[in-house]
């Protein structure tokens, strides 16, 4: 009769009976929440030889007491710290999940394993022509930041778990862009490299990687685009200038208008404006001869000129 798998823990399966009851603390078994099973593992065994695979088990065990103590370098491996073991047994998962780091055994002729290297990878996005929401076509590339979480969810769900995180990375980086427009692009590139950071965490979770960082480091923007902006920052600060010379003239010219109020007042101001006037040429060009002219003078003939215009 067919044996079942049950999944007992996170990386382990126990075969059983089915004729038999599942135990009571198997079928109440509470997972923990990030823990992610793994492909196939709770398909039923319909061709299963568990007699081929116990003889060939014991024929390997034979193989490695009968080329003692040859065997040990072929049964005996090495991980490193940042490196785990995920064995295979005539196809199937070993039971306790990966080994490592350091020494683990394997029989000859039925174990493979895969080694995973936990360590992080950083994986720069090439430069992705996104058409953002206000229809502006922009170059935009980052930075991936992630690492392998599960060694044996890695290598037995995901044909090649890298390979797919950075194609995956490319195609969230156009959608996340697509959705924004060109102002927000450009100032809130935290919130997007979180956003980023956000969908690629959850979407390679099933296949054991952790998205640790997401950074975009360059938005480039086509020549006509910056030369249009460039005019248009140009012009916003010419009329700014402008503003600000107003301003000033009109602020002068009020000035100017208290000024002459209080000559007007003050008959002897304005010869002293005059004599003060005088100064400041003859110290500032001194190559220039100035010829004073009396101010009371110029009245005399002022009002002469209004007799002679008032009599006419």
């Amino acid at each position: 009769m067919p044996a079942r798998l049950v999944n007992v823990e996170s990386m382990s399966m126990q075969r059983v009976d089915p004729a038999l009851p599942i135990p009571l603390e198997v079928a109440n078994t509470q997972y923990p929440p990030d823990h992610k099973p793994i492909i196939g593992a709770d398909e039923s065994d319909g061709g299963d030889s568990g007699l081929c695979g116990t003889i060939l088990t014991g024929l390997s065990w034979l193989l490695v007491v009968c080329t003692l103590p040859f065997s040990l370098f072929v049964c005996f491996k090495v991980v490193q710290e940042y490196e785990r073991a995920v064995i295979f047994r005539l196809g199937r998962l070993v039971s306790g999940g990966a080994k490592g780091p350091g020494i683990f055994f394997i029989l000859p002729c039925i174990d493979n394993y895969a080694r995973v290297d936990l360590r992080t990878r950083t994986y720069d996005v090439p430069p992705q022509e996104v058409l953002t929401k206000d229809s502006v076509t922009v170059s935009v590339d980052a930075v991936v930041y992630y690492r392998v979480s599960n060694a044996t969810i890695s290598v037995a769900n995901v044909a090649n778990a890298h390979h797919s995180t950075r194609l995956l990375a490319q195609t969230t980086l156009r959608n996340v862009l697509g959705t924004r427009p060109l102002h927000e692009i450009l100032s809130e590139r935290e919130a997007i490299s979180n956003t980023m950071q956000t969908n690629l965490d959850d979407a390679t979770e099933a296949w054991g990687i952790k998205v640790e960082r997401v950074e975009i480091k360059d938005v480039r923007l086509p020549i006509q685009l910056q030369r249009a902006m460039a005019a248009e920052a140009e012009a916003a600060r010419e009329a700014r200038a402008k503003v600000i010379a107003a301003e000033g003239e009109q602020k002068a010219s009020r000035a100017l208008r208290e000024a002459s109020e209080v000559i007007g007042d003050s008959p002897a101001a304005l010869q002293l404006r005059y004599l003060q006037t005088l100064n400041t040429i003859s110290a500032e060009k001194n190559s220039t001869i100035v010829f004073p002219l009396p101010i009371d003078m110029m009245t005399y003939f002022m009002k002469a000129s209004q007799l002679r215009a008032s009599t006419t």
